[in-house]
């Protein structure tokens, strides 16, 4: 008779959890669970295919840093995730500096902007791979070079997909959030991983796993 893998608890003395990535905004998101992890940023080629959708580019990187860190870390429940932001189809990535920053946020002014947060919960223990594309669809305000410049240099969101850190100041840029998972503009939707988490067996604090 095979024996069940070990649930992974908040009480879990080795965490086999891991975080794939090297964002701190989606660490910080993670702690909201309580449960032990770690982290290990994989090096991924961000860049998307020719003629790829931002639905599949979110989903592809997602799974391949999960996949990447995985195999340096058996036994243990690797999470994964990637954002893509698109206006008219058209993707746009993290600014890294503060020209294209200020480029981005010209172009989304009064545009609505997709973001395709997608997650990859990587079972090593079983093999089992659960992927989740979670969209939000953001109305951006009309806002003066002015507000946008000062917004810029007190966040500084060069390394935010379409310089949007909503959690922060950023939230004056936005109109309207559509979406079914308020944690998933940020970078980590928590909702559908809570969903995966419990599907591998992890038990959330105050609940006994199956």
């Amino acid at each position: 008779m095979l024996q069940q893998p070990a649930p992974i608890t908040a009480d879990s003395a080795a965490p086999l959890l891991i975080l794939a990535s090297g964002s701190q905004y989606r660490r910080e998101l993670l702690q909201r669970l309580r449960l032990p992890f770690e982290v290990f940023a994989p090096h991924v080629d961000e860049t998307p295919l020719i003629g790829e959708s931002p639905h599949d580019t979110s989903l592809r990187l997602a799974r391949q840093k999960a996949e990447v860190v995985a195999t340096q870390h058996p036994g243990t429940i690797v999470i994964g995730s990637d954002q893509v932001a698109t206006l008219d189809g058209r993707q746009i990535g993290k600014p890294g500096d503060h020209e294209t920053a200020m480029a981005q946020l010209r172009m989304m002014r009064a545009r609505v902007v997709e973001f395709h947060s997608a997650l990859c919960v990587l079972d090593t223990r079983t093999g089992a791979v659960q992927t989740e594309d979670v969209v939000t669809v953001v109305k951006f305000r009309d806002l003066p070079d002015a507000t946008l410049d000062a917004y810029l240099r007190a966040e500084m969101p060069y390394d935010c997909a379409g310089s949007a850190k909503s959690e922060a100041l950023g939230i004056m840029l936005l109109e309207k959030i559509e979406s079914d998972d308020p944690t998933a503009l940020i970078g980590l939707p928590l909702i559908a991983l809570t969903t995966m988490l419990l599907n591998t067996g992890v038990a959330l604090p105050g609940r006994v796993a199956a």
